[in-house]
């Protein structure tokens, strides 16, 4: 029996992947897990390589440090590049890894390596975090003890001192002496300085507190700040006008910088969610990218009947 080569016609072929047997469209998730790993390693390696530079370029005794403006955007940038090439490689090597030769099954896997990898990221991040505030609380409680034990100390120490000198002070000469001080009412002339001062201060808080103060309470604050300084009432009313109008201002001051201050946060809050929102995708970008690039190529086989 012989056959004849010459007459045979090829069939229909089938495609291998590249230095591997076909593999039907699934996801692998080892491949996916090892492929994230690579990026967040790679990217923390060359953040770490950023900061030695960053540290390389400070010259603090000739004064010849970039700024802090200077610092702050080359570091973003290098971040930012960091990542980018980390998920890269981390799509390369999950496309490589997953035995596929189809181009959408390989994407996947890159997205998939984008999404565990920021996972990744954000878990060992969260880490950090939680021990340096333990690490923190940690040192506050033993500072704090150690406040405490010396506090113990020192109130010991002086309470027999204080003890004696309590012995020696009248209670009810203290409760005599603030009710003379809260006493108000009467004529300003006959009032002390401390029972003019208690009511000015009355009034003058009615007055922050209620925004306003009735005519005879105003006229009354007059005649308390023109005995208490011995001035004319019209003296002490313009001296009183003129600390109202500056509290005013002072409160409309201080109001307006506080809007301003919110729509500075509130634009500072939206700048960096569309920065972050622009890094997500240039990062899913990347990770698809390696991995189209890692992606088996398909070898065609004939067979020959």
């Amino acid at each position: 029996m012989s056959t004849h080569y010459a007459d045979a016609q090829p069939a229909v072929g089938t495609a291998l992947p590249e230095g591997a047997p076909a593999l039907p469209p699934r996801i692998s998730w080892g491949a996916v897990f090892a492929g994230g790993v690579v990026a967040v390693t790679i990217g923390a390696m060359l953040s770490i390589l950023g900061i030695a530079i960053g540290a390389s370029s400070v010259d603090a005794q000739n004064a010849a440090s970039p700024s802090g403006e200077t610092f702050g955007i080359a570091g973003g940038i290098w971040l930012l590049v960091s990542n980018l090439i980390g998920l890269a490689a981390g799509g390369y090597v999950a496309a490589r890894l997953s035995g596929s030769a189809d181009g959408t099954d390989t994407t996947l896997h890159g997205l998939s390596v984008w999404a565990i990898g920021y996972l990744l990221s954000a878990v060992l991040l969260g880490n950090i975090i939680a021990g340096t505030a333990s690490t923190a609380v940690q040192g506050a409680s033993s500072l704090l003890g150690g406040m405490a034990q010396g506090v113990g100390q020192a109130a010991n120490a002086a309470s027999g001192p204080a003890a004696q000198m309590a012995q020696q002070v009248d209670p009810r000469a203290l409760v005599e002496r603030a009710q003379a001080a809260l006493r108000t009412g009467g004529d300003p002339a006959q009032m002390t300085s401390d029972q003019r001062n208690a009511e000015i201060a009355q009034l003058l808080t009615r007055r922050v507190t209620e925004g306003n103060l009735p005519q005879p309470d105003r006229d009354r604050l007059g005649q308390l700040v023109a005995a208490e300084y011995n001035i004319a009432p019209d003296e002490a009313q313009r001296r009183l006008s003129q600390v109202e109008q500056q509290a005013t201002e002072a409160a409309q001051t201080a109001e307006r910088r506080a809007r301003e201050a919110a729509d500075a946060a509130a634009t500072a809050g939206a700048v960096a969610a569309y920065w972050a929102f622009a890094a997500l995708l240039l990062g899913a970008a990347a990770a698809v990218l390696g991995a189209r690039v890692g992606t088996r190529r398909a070898i065609p086989v004939r067979r020959y009947a």
